[in-house]
């Protein structure tokens, strides 16, 4: 049989075309190509591989045309907006949850019900945070609550303390920005020192406080009711108890100057940051207990 060489030819040809086609199409649709790091490509949405799927590793305009995905994968990240950690860390604190105090409470309360069994230990909030802690964890192992007035320019050097306090149980109070004597202040001084104190409350705990106590000062003068008013407090806490432990007697005075002074009622004014009302608190909540009296916060005292 004789064959046209022309014929041939053209056999020829088309079959190197269809070799040729078959192998492109090969190359495109290997999805196990090996491709460079994701890292140095930049994510084009609408880009994507010859699957149809997203591919960040495929520059746009590459590769053969496919019909775009309805929307573009996320990234991992958005490009605006807060991470989701910075996002809960700006949340509003939640404010701590007071019981409602008794009818007639005065404004100002230096001691509780004289016919009740319970005492109010609080203290002045300042000082080194370890010494703090440590008065804070011995009254937890207690059962015991606190009610810690606070100073302001700590809560700026301590931010953490806030909500330690209120996490272990305790109640937080005003006790001025700077702990000066604000009786001698005039009004508008006196209520800057009140407000800027209230301020850092707000912020870390979501709440001023209930109480109010003057710096320098065991009751407040009526100037500093009024200022403290002016600010947004219903209550200032006095104190009838006053161990002087600011002054760093041995543990065994301190307890001895404690239990010889507190009744039903009292108000006990304490101080964080002092190692020997850290050292003497144990024996003080032994001596409390012998005598029938249990020690809360000042709002359970009034309430």
């Amino acid at each position: 049989m004789t064959v046209d060489r022309r014929t041939v030819l053209r056999t020829t040809v088309k079959l190197a075309a269809i070799a040729s086609a078959g192998g492109l199409l090969t190359a495109c649709g290997d999805t196990g190509r090996r491709r460079a790091d994701p890292g140095s490509f930049a994510v084009r949405p609408g880009s994507v591989d010859p699957s149809g799927t997203v591919d960040p590793a495929w520059p746009a305009g590459e590769g053969p045309a496919s019909p775009a995905p309805t929307a573009p994968a996320p990234s991992a990240q958005p490009a605006e907006g807060p991470a989701p950690a910075a996002a809960a860390a700006s949340a509003p604190p939640v404010p701590p949850v007071l019981p409602p105090l008794a009818a007639g409470t005065p404004f100002e309360v230096a001691f509780g019900p004289r016919t009740g069994r319970n005492v109010a230990l609080t203290c002045h909030g300042s000082g080194d945070p370890a010494l703090a802690t440590a008065l804070l964890e011995t009254a937890e192992k207690r059962g015991v609550g606190l009610t810690v007035m606070v100073v302001g320019s700590w809560l700026d050097q301590q931010p953490q303390m806030a909500r330690r306090i209120l996490d272990g149980g305790h109640e937080l109070g005003n006790h001025t920005q700077n702990h000066q004597n604000i009786s001698a202040m005039s009004p508008d001084r006196a209520r800057d020192e009140i407000a800027q104190c209230a301020e850092r409350l707000q912020r870390l705990t979501g709440s001023i406080g209930r109480w109010f106590r003057p710096s320098a000062a065991q009751y407040a003068t009526p100037m500093v009711r009024e200022q403290a008013r002016a600010v947004g407090y219903e209550h200032v806490l006095a104190f009838d108890v006053d161990p002087r432990d600011y002054a760093d007697p041995t543990a065994a005075e301190l307890q001895r100057r404690v239990l010889t002074s507190v009744r039903g009622g009292s108000v006990v004014a304490l101080h964080l940051g002092h190692r020997c009302t850290v050292d003497a608190l144990p024996g003080i909540l032994d001596g409390l207990a012998k005598a029938g009296l249990t020690p809360v916060t000042a709002s359970r005292l009034c309430a």
